[in-house]
């Protein structure tokens, strides 16, 4: 949880209901916020409004992949920090390499253990908090510095 004691949130994208509903399950101990999107157009246009803090990506669905759509978030300044975990049935080293290319900052295989995803879902939530804070530390003091070269 951040300094603002607001939920993290986390939108859950993937075109299989049952996968949906056991992730959603898997993160109930955790205290967040939680949305699903049924592919990747759907995740990208949910994404400016719902505005998450990791998206749990499946890698294989109809419209756009989890590869296009982790690619589009993560060139966009206004997105490019959001934390994604591709969890994938695909475990080639092709497969991974392209996923790092991507831009994922991690990635998960299926089927899921419930542990491992709770921890990495946790330490990204973490990592992300750590992040924005830096990034609000960085504009006060990039503010203060403006605000004194004026005087």
């Amino acid at each position: 949880m951040d300094s603002e004691n607001t939920k993290n949130r986390v939108l859950i994208v993937d075109d299989n209901q049952a996968n949906c509903e056991l992730l959603e399950a898997y993160l109930d101990g955790i205290d967040c916020d939680t949305a699903i999107a049924e592919d990747g157009q759907q995740a990208l246009e949910m994404v400016p409004e719902y505005q998450p803090d990791l998206i749990l990506l499946d890698v294989m669905m109809p419209k756009l992949s989890g590869f296009e759509v982790c690619q589009q978030l993560k060139s966009e300044p206004s997105t490019s920090n959001i934390m994604i975990l591709m969890v994938t049935a695909l475990n080639e080293l092709g497969d991974i390499e392209r996923a790092v290319e991507a831009g994922t900052n991690d990635f998960l295989s299926k089927p899921v253990n419930r542990v491992e995803l709770i921890k990495r879902v946790e330490n990204m939530l973490e990592l992300k908090g750590v992040s924005d804070e830096n990034e609000r530390l960085r504009r006060y003091i990039q503010s203060m510095e403006e605000g004194g070269a004026a005087e």
